[in-house]
């Protein structure tokens, strides 16, 4: 049996230099398709999408909203010549009715242990419609290593360096924060795997650099810092979401090879100032994740929040608006008062005013995310603070020699 797999383009931010990342969705998938498919992935952002081919199953993951238009037109041309079509992923499960509309199957959860029932429905003829796993999470120690070998990884690079490369330590996330669409899709059980098979994961992949894409290692103490302590000697370097504020983590954080992390500024407290700081004076940079748009934003406090940015030295911003997407908080106050102006999904970037500001217009906070980019990075792009970030990693490395100088065999590493 033959499996393509397929991630479909999205349409990226103008104000971002324009890299891919391997996808994690689709290889995390991919590793729980039993050995006898023979399974062939596109990944639309780098290769190009043959649209005539014969597979006897499509699987179209998708990540985000604004990938689904993409998504549902991929599998309307599979489907016009009656080639069976599964969709799944985040996006899938945010957009489930709409994707019915498109495919003959839907899947709906995490893919552990589920794909031979799914396999054996599509070779007996009685593939389901829809394959509700949502609350039904796979005991945790099925998550094996994702299955890498199905990505071209020569074409993830930005600039002749090879990107980072993704890994998850844990699923589910026990914070419930406004705008995020989490807690509907892995639930708010924090679930960690085991640490030695993530260490496993970690030694099996050919990359001095990743990014551990939990949505926050900050949700159990113990378990944190018994991470840290276990990938310390691998001595590679890595990027990750918050971690605790707490002075022996961040400790461990940085001898672990904390590169950088994503830390939301929502405010211009002294508590964002102090932990910013924290993380700097460990070595660790910081990427600021910037949210425009809330209730309480005006022209002048995003203008305040900007100049707090530059004040403190923050080493990147993100800057997006508030999107409300599907079973969100935020989606729900705002259909409910009315304020929401359509739903165009491919404009459900995070770089588009979708809905309407509290205190100001559509057009005025669309102005004032421009300013938030301009400003920030007025005195060199996005792509000159990358530079430095990526400088202060090759310090690190060759102060622990683990650097291994560039060379036209291979490819560097971001």
């Amino acid at each position: 049996m033959k499996l393509k797999l397929i991630y479909p383009k999205w349409p990226k931010l103008p104000n971002q230099p324009e890299f891919h990342l391997p996808p994690h969705g689709p290889v995390c998938f991919a590793a729980a398709v039993p050995d006898s498919v023979d399974l062939e992935f596109c990944d639309e952002h780098v290769d190009s999408l043959n649209l005539d081919d014969s597979p006897d199953l499509v699987g179209i993951s998708a990540m985000l909203t604004c990938q689904m238009p993409r998504a549902w037109e991929i599998a309307d041309a599979y489907r016009a010549r009656n080639i069976p079509v599964i969709m799944g992923g985040i996006g899938t499960m945010l957009h489930a009715e709409e994707s019915q509309e498109h495919a003959d199957s839907v899947f709906l959860g995490e893919a552990e242990g589920h794909m031979e029932t799914v396999i054996a429905d599509l070779a007996s003829g009685s593939l389901k419609q829809v394959y509700d796993f949502m609350r039904d999470h796979p005991d945790i120690e099925l998550v094996g290593p994702a299955r890498r070998s199905i990505l071209n990884r020569e074409r993830y690079n930005f600039r002749g360096m090879q990107m980072v490369d993704l890994i998850h330590a844990s699923r589910g996330c026990r914070y419930a924060c406004y705008p995020c669409c989490t807690e509907y899709l892995g639930g708010r059980n924090f679930r960690p795997r085991p640490i030695d098979a993530v260490v496993a994961e970690l030694e099996g992949i050919d990359n001095d650099r990743f990014f551990f894409v939990d949505n926050s290692l900050a949700q159990d103490d113990q378990w944190e810092k018994d991470l840290f302590r276990a990938i310390a000697p691998l001595k590679k370097k890595w990027i990750s979401h918050p971690i605790k504020d707490d002075d022996e983590i961040l400790d461990l954080a940085a001898e672990a090879g904390c590169w950088y992390v994503y830390q939301a500024v929502f405010d211009t407290s002294d508590t964002i100032r102090n932990r910013i700081k924290r993380l700097q004076e460990r070595g660790i940079g910081v990427e600021g994740t910037v949210l425009l748009g809330l209730d309480d934003h005006d022209e002048d406090g995003i203008k305040r929040l900007v100049d707090f940015l530059m004040e403190i030295e923050l080493d990147l911003a993100e800057f997006t608006v508030l999107t409300p997407f599907k079973h969100t908080r935020a989606r729900a106050e705002l259909e409910q008062a009315g304020r929401i102006l359509h739903n165009d999904w491919k404009r459900y970037t995070a770089g588009e005013v979708v809905y309407q500001p509290a205190l100001m217009s559509p057009e005025k906070l669309a102005e004032m995310y421009q300013y938030a980019w301009d400003t920030f990075y007025g005195n060199g792009g996005k792509e000159l603070k990358m530079a430095k970030l990526f400088l202060n990693v090759m310090r690190k490395q060759k102060a622990d020699g683990t650097y291994k100088r560039p060379s036209l065999s291979r490819s560097r590493t971001w």
